[in-house]
């Protein structure tokens, strides 16, 4: 069964850190959250006046945060030891569990750095988990070219014969990047059971084709939350290639609180987060 789209918001200028400028969608006014993801951010810039301050050391708890580069540098560090370097093409995907502290930082003073950031919330009997990194080099992510020109990254969950290298994580993540040339179609299978996004970042394309309808038509820098029915989302471009990233996971079904860096079930916890980190 072909997933239609449910809702399409577009990213909103914004900042973060001491001062990245960037692209957000979940997160936003217009899409605080839709479980089980929590914020996706898209990052890009050849000003360095953009993004050189970075993200100096900030704590996380109750939740995963996924760094995905397409371009440029950045190192990070935490505050129990884990440090590396994202490079062009790779990704990290930290689960901040119980509490972490880290920063991640540009290492490069000129041209571009183009990534993004999601939040992936956990559910409440796995907030209080050790935290953890995986950090997965570009070369270590397969990737599928297909007979209509299609190329596939997959970073998590499988696509046709390949196998995402980030692994044991709670929602069973899909995580794809894919390009489409123009003029194709593409049909990509997904886990009945997920929930799940599309994020178009270059060029345009229509969205949760069906036999009877041509779907949503979107563009740079909008979002597609699908419908939840259905095990396969169609897509199909125009005279423009398209670019984008199609994310799902496993619905957690519970109550959220949050507040800055901390992600949990109920307010005495958020409490006890900024008590536990001595941030109030």
């Amino acid at each position: 069964m072909l997933r239609s789209v449910q809702q399409i918001v577009p990213a909103i200028p914004t900042s973060d850190g001491a001062g990245v400028k960037l692209y957000r969608s979940i997160g936003s006014p217009s899409l605080p959250q839709t479980d089980p993801f929590l914020l996706l951010d898209e990052f890009k810039s050849d000003k360095a006046g953009d993004y050189i301050a970075g993200f100096p050391d900030h704590p996380h708890r109750g939740f995963e945060t996924v760094s995905y580069m397409l371009r440029g540098k950045l190192e990070h560090k935490d505050h129990v030891g884990n440090h590396g370097i994202l490079e062009s093409g790779s990704v990290q995907w930290m689960t901040a569990g119980r509490g972490i502290v880290h920063s991640e930082m540009p290492m490069q003073v000129e041209g571009l750095l183009w990534g993004f950031q999601l939040w992936i919330n956990l559910p409440a009997n796995k907030k209080m988990c050790e935290p953890r990194y995986q950090d997965i080099p570009a070369q270590q992510i397969p990737k599928k070219d297909l007979d209509n020109g299609s190329q596939v990254r997959v970073i998590a969950g499988t696509f046709e014969e390949f196998k995402g290298p980030v692994e044991g994580i709670i929602t069973n993540p899909l995580f794809l990047d894919i390009q489409i040339p123009a003029n194709k179609e593409l049909t990509v299978p997904l886990p009945p059971d997920h929930n799940a996004i599309c994020y178009l970042f270059d060029g345009s394309a229509h969205i949760g084709v069906t036999n009877t309808s041509r779907g949503q038509p979107i563009g740079e820098k909008h979002l597609a939350v699908l419908e939840s029915n259905g095990d396969e989302l169609r897509i199909e471009t125009d005279k423009t290639p398209a670019r984008l990233l199609i994310i799902s996971a496993t619905p957690i079904k519970e109550p959220i609180c949050r507040a800055g860096p901390f992600v949990m079930n109920t307010r005495q916890e958020i409490l006890q987060a900024f008590e536990d980190f001595r941030i109030l």
